[in-house]
């Protein structure tokens, strides 16, 4: 018979440090976390949701997102889940990509997903045998915008992106920071022709003055307004032309590592 204390599976966006969100994937009773940079407001929320923390699973190296894990761990003992290729003394099972995970305590399968440039070994995690589809991606897709490269190339976060461009409009998109306000006032700059973005700007920032975090977001909002996944977009490569910041006649790619470029000064 099934616990009636168990509820379909949904996901809780946990704050910490200044922007970061920490997400719990729980069921009522039994709760995941991913990319727990801090211990303290995680387990804040399991004793204010009486969940008990069953599998940690953690998209890449940076210290906002793994700086928790030794004290949840001593809160409760559970696999951490991580990306092999990244140096991360607390992994107990390490992935690479396009293994399935099935989520302890929880009836979740995630697919790992290889994507490359912010950090060299950064993975992603796609809820996709459901009908309601998550994606988890660190810090490789923001709304609005795409992670810094610490460590990779602009070719590799380019095609790192394009992964997520096959997923369905619908999948919603957990990603890691509130930089969605920011994001989307490069986005204007890059794409001044684009009236979605003006749209979305409202849109968010209403959001953000009630206190309400702008994501998830979805992947066929992320198609109609974030440059990163647009670098194609005529209207994009003629304004990073006309303002000096790409050739004309430039090849495939080019576009993007000028928009990156920008976006680190902007």
């Amino acid at each position: 018979m099934t616990n009636p204390t168990h509820r379909p599976l949904s996901v809780l966006a946990v704050p910490a440090f200044k922007d970061n969100y920490l997400w719990l994937i729980h069921d009522g009773v039994h709760a995941a976390v991913v990319d727990p940079g801090d211990a303290a407001p995680v387990i804040a929320a399991l004793a204010a949701h009486h969940l008990t923390l069953t599998t940690i699973l953690l998209t890449h190296h940076h210290a906002d997102h793994i700086g928790g894990v030794p004290d949840l761990l001593a809160h409760a003992s559970v696999p951490v889940y991580g990306p092999r290729a990244e140096a991360i003394a607390t992994v107990t099972v390490p992935l690479d990509d396009g293994e399935l995970v099935e989520v302890p305590g929880l009836p979740l399968a995630l697919r790992v997903l290889s994507v490359p440039g912010h950090t060299l070994g950064h993975i992603a995690f796609l809820r996709e045998q459901a009908e309601e589809k998550w994606l988890f991606c660190g810090d490789t897709l923001f709304a609005g915008g795409c992670g810094r490269l610490f460590e990779g190339t602009p070719g590799q976060m380019r095609a790192s992106l394009a992964r997520f461009l096959d997923l369905p409009d619908n999948t919603a998109v957990y990603c890691a920071h509130e930089y969605t306000l920011a994001n989307l006032r490069f986005a204007a700059a890059a794409e001044p022709s684009n009236a979605l973005i003006a749209e979305r700007i409202d849109t968010e920032t209403a959001k953000r003055e009630r206190g309400i975090p702008t994501v998830p977001t979805t992947i066929g909002l992320e198609k109609s307004t974030n440059p990163f996944l647009r670098d194609e977009q005529p209207g994009i490569v003629a304004n990073l032309v006309a303002l000096g910041k790409l050739a004309p006649r430039a090849p495939p790619g080019a576009a993007f590592a000028a928009l990156r470029a920008w976006k680190n000064t902007f």
